[in-house]
């Protein structure tokens, strides 16, 4: 969608697609350029039947920019998506304006399965039926087996390696009731961006572009276009 300043590209979570963060594209429509994409495997697009990994996932999405031309975008990444903007800024750096980290995961606290997946289900509690209907219907597009793979790539990936390394501007997001994204966590990960910036949504779970689209929009059209001055 057309707009001023850099342009937007987001990039939804583990297992599910851009409906993930389609809300946030329109709640920008007429202020930047913004768009969602589907990683490979998930939604609209396909991809050869392969274990998904968190550096090959950035690789496509560095490939997506440069076939459409989009130049130093402002990244956008929600759960899994934060691991995989991350790595791209990291892996191009000259190709990648800013970053926006929405529910950074993922916390080495909860790394245990057990933990990880009680959090996972007091998440989908708290986000209510809609995002879970949704959710469940892009699981059984992309697929059981490659659901599971993304959700474990995610888990497997050290995203505390990677963000000292991101030196663009660095705007983290964090619901206040998100039990994947702890605040002691999202303070860990702004601490670890050499220019990272926190911000907390009052009162929202987990996926924040579907359960607080026009505050997250807020912020993060002043943020791009802050990131550019």
């Amino acid at each position: 969608m057309p707009g001023q300043g850099p342009p937007l590209v987001c990039v939804h979570g583990a297992g599910v697609s851009s409906k993930q963060t389609l809300p946030l594209v329109e709640a920008l429509s007429g202020r930047l350029e913004a768009w969602a994409v589907d990683l490979p495997g998930f939604g609209e697009s396909t991809a050869p039947d392969r274990d998904p990994t968190v550096a090959g996932l950035a690789e496509a999405l560095l490939e997506w920019l440069r076939a459409r031309g989009i130049a130093r975008p402002c990244l956008l990444g929600l759960s899994l998506g934060t691991q995989v903007v991350a790595e791209a800024a990291v892996r191009a750096p000259e190709e990648v304006g800013s970053v926006v980290l929405a529910g950074p995961t993922v916390d080495p606290r909860l790394r245990a399965l057990p933990v990880l997946a009680s959090h996972l289900v007091l998440d989908s509690i708290r986000e209510g039926p809609a995002v879970a209907v949704s959710g469940v219907a892009d699981y059984r597009r992309a697929g059981a087996l490659r659901v599971v793979r993304s959700w474990l790539a995610s888990r497997e990936h050290r995203i505390e390696r990677v963000l000292p390394k991101v030196g663009q501007p660095a705007l983290v997001l964090r619901g206040s009731r998100d039990p994947l994204c702890p605040g002691h966590w999202a303070e860990e990960v702004t601490r670890l961006l050499p220019r990272g910036r926190l911000v907390t949504v009052p009162g929202q779970p987990h996926a924040l572009t579907v359960t607080a689209p026009g505050p997250v929009a807020r912020l993060v059209h002043d943020f791009a276009r802050e990131a550019v001055r």
